[in-house]
């Protein structure tokens, strides 16, 4: 298992840069073991390498910071709990799409600790949950809300950046941006969703949830 570290407080987003790609680079060393790395920013947007500048509404609201992570821009900010995936694929296999489909599949069975029912879809990223409730979009596409977003970056084969999940958030301050260059559906939270869900709650969930969906992955030689 990767060594799990919970930050305090609210982690500055060049800090955590820094410390994913010294550790990153001391994974493919040999040097450190692998890390799941749990944080909170303050608010802010990333721009990821698909980044549009139209879908950047409110520059000024928030800082912005550039990533070559994948993805387009995102929103971080206290009540989110960021989940940063340091893991070697020399070891567990050189296949990023493998990866992405096992953070998705990490994603939905955390949810599913708090009978939250994610899902993907395979023309949007991230994770939805379908909020029939809600009104229908315009042209009669059910309603759904984005709960996690993912984007990753590779270095030596090893990854570093990963998923974001909404516990409880300001869902406000995803209206500054265009979130993932995705129009028309929403966001929403664990907490937004009715269930009395605290970070700790669903930093537990995430630990075993992680056993069950990678502890099951195969590991293969590069």
């Amino acid at each position: 298992m990767p060594e799990w570290i919970i930050a305090p407080g609210l982690t500055p987003y060049p800090e955590a840069v820094a410390f994913m790609e010294a550790r990153a680079d001391a994974i493919a060393a040999g040097t450190v073991r692998e890390c799941i790395w749990l944080v909170e920013h303050p608010a802010l947007y990333t721009a990821g390498t698909s980044a549009r500048d139209a879908d950047l509404i409110a520059p000024d609201r928030f800082p912005v910071f550039a990533t070559k992570r994948g993805g387009q821009y995102t929103y971080h900010g206290p009540g989110q709990r960021v989940v940063y995936v340091m893991l070697d694929l020399n070891t567990r296999g050189r296949d990023i799409r493998r990866l992405v489909t096992l953070l998705e599949q990490w994603v939905i069975a955390t949810l599913g600790d708090f009978n939250v029912t994610g899902e993907i879809r395979p023309d949007r990223v991230g994770v939805w949950v379908a909020r029939p409730e809600k009104p229908a979009l315009p042209d009669g596409t059910p309603r759904e809300d984005k709960i996690a977003a993912i984007g990753i970056r590779l270095r030596k084969w090893v990854s570093f950046h990963g998923l974001s999940i909404n516990v409880d958030p300001d869902l406000s301050h995803f209206d500054g941006i265009v979130p993932c260059g995705i129009t028309g559906h929403g966001v929403t939270s664990l907490v937004d969703l009715g269930l009395p869900v605290a970070m700790p709650d669903l930093d537990l969930a995430l630990r075993g949830s992680f056993a069950r969906v990678f502890g099951a992955a195969p590991v293969t030689a590069g």
